[in-house]
């Protein structure tokens, strides 16, 4: 007589955040996301939660973000929120006994990165994971997987660069009050990447230096448009980042791994697609517009790996204590870009 095992029941989720990203999430865990129902939505504006309620199908809508992350028919909570909320509303979710996936950055200082690490240490049933979705990109996985496998020798050198087209409404001018700086908004990938390429050694020193290229408004919060920051590493491996807010052509995330036997290009000349045109004007192809377009598939998968380790399916080769020390690494250099001067660890 065989015993036969009903499958697991859906991953319950709520998302907090309908803005740019947290639709994109949002779509992806309603249609494209296997093994997951996204049950509730919390938004403060009704604009977006009747979106989630007549294209998203989601039934249960709220502006208030402690009904949702205690109602008893959530097991996850997906945080999409502005960053100054993150580690509160991650802390809440979960002591409510929610498994949680918030964007990046955990948070924009050290301190409440490790408040978080805390509680999800005396909560080890629930996973929480932050949103590095660039580890979930095919190219980046199997550069990663290559390098492991010795490909290019002994890795000593990550160069990695966020680079955005330019948006002349200049939003990220208005969001720069609570952004944390152009190297916590775009570069924290990109540390996030160098630690893992290069086997997550401590960080040594840090230098930072900037210019403001186009939006001036930015002056006023100690900000730049364009930045440059040199980490160094215990053991040898050293990290180069560049951020920019003004490229002309397009999105342009491109990140190069050199070892001692070779090295690994990734992301380079931002192509959209295989088409390329030649005709009078010269030889040329289609950039990607902005990193959702570029990671789309990322997005995927990354909330996929999510629902798996909640429903016991995957472990996770990221922690919390990557997200801090991301912070750490972007709060020293962010110090370096007002300073001037070099900031030790």
């Amino acid at each position: 007589m065989s015993h036969s095992h009903s499958p697991a029941p859906p991953l319950r989720i709520g998302i907090a955040g309908l803005g740019r990203l947290g639709r994109r999430h949002a779509e992806n865990l309603a249609f494209r996301v296997r093994n997951a129902q996204l049950v509730w939505a919390c938004s403060p504006v009704a604009a977006e939660l009747e979106e989630a309620r007549s294209q998203l199908g989601i039934a249960q809508l709220t502006s208030d973000f402690a009904q949702m992350v205690h109602a008893p028919d959530v097991d996850a909570i997906v945080l999409v929120t502005p960053t100054d909320l993150h580690a509160e509303q991650t802390i809440a979710a979960l002591e409510a006994g929610k498994h949680v996936f918030v964007e990046k950055p955990l948070a924009l200082g050290v301190a409440d990165c490790e408040r978080v690490e805390a509680v999800a240490a005396r909560h080890p049933d629930r996973v929480a994971m932050v949103g590095f979705v660039r580890r979930f990109d095919a190219s980046y996985r199997r550069a990663y997987d290559d390098m492991r496998q010795g490909t290019i020798g002994q890795p000593f050198l990550v160069r990695s660069q966020t680079c955005d087209m330019n948006d002349p409404s200049g939003f990220f001018v208005r969001y720069a009050a609570q952004s944390g700086g152009i190297f916590m908004d775009c570069s924290v990938h990109d540390i996030d990447l160098a630690r893992w390429m290069l086997g997550n050694p401590p960080a040594l020193r840090a230098y930072a230096s900037g210019t403001i290229a186009i939006h001036k408004g930015l002056a006023a919060h100690a900000d730049v448009d364009n930045g440059l920051a040199i980490v160094d590493f215990e053991g040898g491996g050293r990290a180069m980042f560049y951020a920019s807010r003004t490229f002309a052509h397009g999105h342009e995330t491109q990140t190069e791994i050199i070892g001692s036997a070779g090295k690994l290009l990734i992301g380079h000349g931002a192509e959209r697609d295989r088409l390329v045109t030649s005709d009078s004007h010269g030889v040329r192809h289609v950039s990607t517009s902005d990193f959702f377009e570029r990671f789309s598939d990322a997005f995927v998968q990354e909330m996929q790996v999510f629902v798996a380790a909640c429903r016991g399916e995957a472990v996770l080769d990221m922690s919390l204590a990557d997200a801090t020390e991301a912070t750490r690494i972007g709060q020293a250099i962010t110090r370096s870009l007002r300073s001037g001067q070099v900031e030790n660890f």
